[in-house]
């Protein structure tokens, strides 16, 4: 592909967009400076540290519930997702799309569970949380892994992403294109605050909704409607209800039924309710109100997932029955991740198509934007304002800054070995794959330790490093047999503990680390109740409300009726 498929008139939408985006990021980093700057209401006895450190990094924690929920979304869908979930739909691997429905019931557990507790508690970070609730050892570990998984599943994934977007739709060479994400994103960064990334965010969601409708529209136009998609499907390969069917059984090597149903929710505990990257949002709310309308409303956003970019896959997939180079890349080889650029480049119309490469570009920048905002906080918070307490605001910022170039440098430095992990697999399956290592340690001491007073630091470190022990030895003998580096044979005890499905492997380690959790806190005393107010269910936070009397709660409700309706409909009891 070539330049020329993008015309004057699409050009001019790209342009217009990106000075939307960032005008927006400067009006919220202006209202951020004003309030900075803003008199003796900032200009406190500890040096001004306190409310600028909140309006920066929690952007004053007086955001509502719209903005915090197209936050959620928009963060969370970057162009690793929109090319991910497209390239699953392509390749016949609709089960994918349960880990964006599964975050629906996931979004629920965090504001109804998760969030009381860290309103309550007023931490900044996660670590800062897991820190009331174990030791400060704890907090460290958590800040470190979680650099370092933004480095493994966010930053590196994302510029891969961006840089296939500028390959297919702008015929800019791979690494040009990464280089040109880093740099553009730096710049958006730069402008700082968490109040900038949110409201880009906000717009982000009503351009990525309505560019993949309109991918959707035009595509189905394109074909002839759905149901000339759902025959040639059929008619092109031995086993069409693979496109169109959620579920398979647990033998399946890819998504085990019983590994989305017991292992993708271990994953998600992790994203969605302890990650810094998405919980940082619902920190900024004015209350626990509009923190849990806010989870609600992202909820039903993720079931959107399913409809507007795995779809369009299955869409790509139908035309390339027809038109055979549709899916191929620049060297002519296929390529089931470049689903939905190709389908953009053509089958929209000019200006259109200008429209929808803007908000693949802008939705990378998000997310990197967010993951940069969230190291930042990490790094700032949890190692250097900790150490040097005394730090100026304008200190902290520029340390963070320096902090996120040198996290920028070593995603660039992670895609080579990426490349090599997800060859065959897809982006999706290797950004699903990575978290089943990271996370089930991290989401056992979280999950369980708020309904477990007994639990303690010695459990938590014992379990946190055991889990790390386990993924992270998976991680490297999952890359040494990939790479052919490590030659083993069908029958050894390395080619079976890399054969395991990652999402069984994820219930294994999660199962292992609970009871390590478990164990080791009755080998050493018990916290005195004091410690633990306001981050365990032995304290005020979990007070009884009226449920029937509250629209969150009806509406939750009928979240989760829409839930179980999806996995009916994309069955084979609905295909039938």
């Amino acid at each position: 592909m070539t330049l020329l498929l993008i015309e004057t008139l699409d050009w001019a939408v790209i342009g217009l967009y990106f000075a939307l985006v960032f005008y927006i990021a400067f009006w919220a980093n202006g209202h951020h400076l004003k309030k900075k700057t803003g008199g003796s209401n900032v200009l406190d006895a500890e040096g001004n540290n306190e409310k600028t450190s909140a309006d920066y990094f929690l952007a004053g924690k007086n955001v509502g519930w719209f903005v915090i929920g197209a936050s959620l979304f928009a963060s969370n869908i970057g162009s690793e997702h929109l090319i991910g979930l497209a390239g699953a739909g392509a390749r016949g691997d609709m089960p994918t799309a349960n880990f964006e429905i599964l975050a629906t019931l996931i979004l629920i557990v965090l504001g109804w569970i998760f969030v009381p507790f860290y309103l309550k508690s007023g931490v900044f970070t996660m670590p800062e949380f897991l820190e009331k609730r174990y030791s400060p050892a704890a907090r460290t570990y958590l800040s470190v892994i979680s650099i370092v998984a933004y480095v493994l599943t966010k930053i590196s994934v994302t510029i891969f992403a961006g840089a296939l977007v500028f390959e297919v739709m702008l015929g800019i060479p791979f690494w040009t294109g990464a280089i040109l994400v880093v740099l553009a994103t730096g710049v958006y960064t730069i402008l700082g605050g968490l109040r900038a990334v949110i409201y880009t965010d906000m717009m982000q969601m009503f351009v990525l909704i309505g560019g993949a409708i309109a991918v959707t529209f035009f595509g189905l136009q394109a074909i002839g409607g759905w149901g000339e998609v759902v025959n040639t499907v059929y008619a092109s390969t031995p086993d069409g209800s693979k496109f169109f069917n959620l579920w398979r059984p647990g033998s399946d090597t890819s998504y085990p039924w019983t590994g989305i149903i017991f292992g993708a929710p271990i994953l998600g505990v992790w994203y969605w309710c302890t990650d810094q990257f998405i919980v940082q949002r619902v920190l900024s709310a004015h209350n626990l109100s509009e923190a849990r309308k806010g989870t609600i409303f992202a909820g039903f956003l993720k079931l959107l997932p399913l409809f507007l970019f795995v779809i369009p896959g299955i869409i790509a997939y139908a035309l390339s029955v027809e038109n055979t180079t549709l899916l191929h890349n620049s060297e002519g080889v296929v390529d089931y991740d470049a689903a939905l650029p190709a389908l953009v480049m053509n089958y929209l119309p000019v200006g259109f198509k200008g429209l929808v490469a803007a908000g693949l570009l802008a939705a990378l920048m998000s997310s990197l934007s967010s993951v940069f905002n969230s190291c930042s906080t990490l790094f700032t918070i949890d190692f250097y304002k900790k150490r040097f307490p005394e730090a100026t605001e304008q200190r902290l910022v520029r340390t963070g800054q320096i902090a996120t170039a040198v996290l920028v440098v070593t995603g660039l430095a992670w895609i080579p070995f990426m490349k090599t992990m997800m060859e065959g697999e897809g982006i999706f399956k290797y950004l699903q794959s990575i978290q089943a290592y990271i996370s089930p340690p991290i989401a056992a001491v979280f999950l369980l330790g708020l309904f477990m007073k007994r639990l303690n630091a010695k459990g938590a470190m014992a379990a946190l490093w055991t889990g790390f022990a386990i993924g992270a030895t998976r991680l490297i003998l999952e890359y040494l047999v990939g790479s052919e580096t490590l030659i083993v044979a069908d029958n050894s005890f390395i080619a079976q503990l890399v054969g395991i499905n990652f999402l069984h492997f994820a219930v294994i380690m999660f199962v292992i680390c609970a009871a390590v959790l478990v164990g080791m806190s009755l080998t050493a005393p018990a916290y005195d109740e004091a410690k633990l107010a306001n981050v365990t269910y032995s304290s005020e936070v979990a007070a009884t409300e009226n449920l029937l009397a509250n629209k969150d709660f009806w509406l939750t409700i009928i979240l989760i009726g829409l839930v179980i309706v999806l996995w009916i409909v994309f069955s084979p009891l609905g295909i039938a």
